[in-house]
Order: C-alpha cells, then sequence, then structure tokens
C-alpha cells in the first residue's frame, strides 16, 4: 500500500510539472492582430524568425484588415494589434483599449490599373484629379470595401477628390469584403484599377496586364503603428511578452530587420520609430 501511494503521489507531481511546462511554453507565444498588408509583403516571414531566435517568443499572426483587427483587439482576442490606420489606432488607445501607440514603419500607396489605362490617368502624381478622372470615365475600380486601412485610405481619397463615392457610385465601382491580394487579383481579372499598399504590389506576383499608374503624391503616405492591448480591459493579454515584441520592433535590431526587407533589390518599408530601444 505504501508503494502505491508513492507511485501515486510520483505521478501527481509528475503531471503538476508538466502542466506547469505547458503553461510557460502557452506564456512564450502571442498572437498579434495585423494587417494583410504585413502579411501578404511577405514582412513577416522575414523578421518573426529573428525575433522568435532572440526571444524563444512564437508569434500568431491574425492577418485582417485593420478594422478588424483594431476589433479583435477590443475584444481581447489578441494581445498586440500591428495596423495602418493612424486616426483608428489612436482611438483604440483613448477609448482604453491600448496602452500606448508606436510607429513602427511607413511605405505608400499606389494607384495600379491596367496599361491600357482608360481613364488615362497614368503618369500623373496628383491622386485626387486620377480618381476623379476614374469616375467620370466610368471606369472598373475594384474597393476592398473592408473597413482596413487601405480601405479608409481609399474612402478619405474619394473624398479629397470632392466624390462622394457611396452616393455616386454605380456598377463600374465594385466592392469585395477581402484582403489586399484578394483585391489585386480581382482587378487583375477585371482589367480594373485599385488602390494598394507598394509592399503587397511588389510581393504581387499576379499582375497580368496592372501596372503602377499613380504614385508619389503625399496624400499617398502609408504609416504603420502598433499598441499593446490594455490588460487592465482584458487580464488574459500576455502583456510582458507582448511588450517585448513591441519594444523589439522598435529597437534598433528591429527597425534594421524590417529595413532590410526587400524584393528584387526594392525596399518594401522604411522604419521611422520615434524612439528606439536597444
Amino acid at each position: 500500500m505504501p508503494n502505491r501511494l508513492l507511485v501515486s503521489a510520483i505521478a501527481a507531481t509528475a503531471l503538476l510539472f508538466s502542466a506547469g511546462l505547458s503553461a510557460i511554453a502557452q506564456d512564450k507565444s502571442i498572437v498579434v492582430a495585423s494587417t494583410t498588408s504585413t502579411q501578404d509583403s511577405g514582412l513577416f516571414e522575414h523578421i518573426l524568425p529573428l525575433f522568435e531566435q532572440k526571444t524563444g517568443i512564437d508569434v500568431k499572426v491574425v492577418a485582417q484588415g485593420t478594422g478588424q483587427a483594431l476589433e479583435t483587439g477590443r475584444r481581447g482576442d489578441a494581445d498586440v494589434v500591428f495596423v495602418h490606420a493612424k486616426a483608428q489606432e489612436e482611438a483604440f488607445v483613448e477609448e482604453g483599449f491600448g496602452v500606448e501607440r508606436f510607429d513602427v514603419m511607413y511605405n505608400d500607396f499606389v494607384l495600379v490599373g491596367p496599361k491600357d489605362d482608360p481613364a488615362a490617368i497614368g503618369g500623373s502624381s496628383d491622386v485626387a484629379a486620377a480618381l476623379e478622372a476614374i469616375y467620370a470615365a466610368e471606369a472598373p475600380f475594384v474597393s476592398r470595401g473592408d473597413n482596413s486601412g487601405t480601405h479608409s485610405a481609399e474612402l478619405r481619397l474619394w473624398k479629397e477628390a470632392g466624390i462622394d463615392i457611396a452616393a455616386q457610385k454605380g456598377s463600374w465601382y465594385r466592392e469585395i469584403g477581402q484582403g489586399m491580394g484578394a483585391a489585386l487579383n480581382t482587378a487583375a481579372a477585371m482589367d480594373a484599377y485599385v488602390l494598394a499598399d507598394r509592399g503587397t504590389w511588389l510581393s504581387f506576383e499576379n499582375r497580368r496586364d496592372l501596372d503602377v499608374l499613380v504614385e508619389g503624391d503625399k496624400r499617398l503616405f502609408n504609416q504603420y503603428g502598433v499598441i499593446l492591448v490594455n490588460p487592465e480591459k482584458h487580464p488574459s493579454v500576455k502583456a510582458e511578452p507582448g511588450q517585448q515584441f513591441i519594444d523589439w520592433l522598435i529597437s534598433r535590431e528591429g527597425q534594421e530587420a524590417i529595413g532590410e526587407y526587400a524584393i528584387d533589390g526594392e525596399q518594401l518599408f522604411f522604419p521611422n520609430a520615434e524612439r528606439e530601444r536597444s
């Protein structure tokens, strides 16, 4: 009987030890709600192995439009959000759902369209004038329509062009409710115009007859930011490893890793963290 009790005690201890190891392993992983552009561009494939090797923290990415990613954070279903719609990000923090927002990197948006260019916008650096021309020609245009950072930028640009797209759109304007890759594929299939982030465009292979037609307008600037979800709102948030990820992104090492990512020699993102942490 004593031996049986001893065996039971050892088994119970082993189970507790195993459970403890499991909990530690779980603590070494975080969920990052981010944009489809950071995923589709291949950036995460480049930087995450470097971070994971340094820290042992496994990063699980949920790629969504910025609006959806922020909602994921509001529900407490992510530890960190890494997105690109600054006004929405600042509201997320002001509402108490995020701790602090940090600039991480930027690139730009480009207006992509068919090489035969029915709206005759090619070579322009005035994105508002280009959208006016697309509207006047009723040329096919693909909108993500998904409340993403890119979709928000598109709606802002239509407004700056003096067009109430919600009231004035016609059959030429197609909203797909999907990510950047899907929007580019749809535009390629339809010979349509589409607003894209440069990072996804550079990594996109199914270009067919599409080309960058409008770029260089300062209104096409595209800033990315990162925020820790507030653990006071959601105690399940893994604040310590989540903050480690943020600190690494804005550190010299993380910023260099972002800046080194290129496709065919062309840099996709430009690091611009306002403060660095070594």
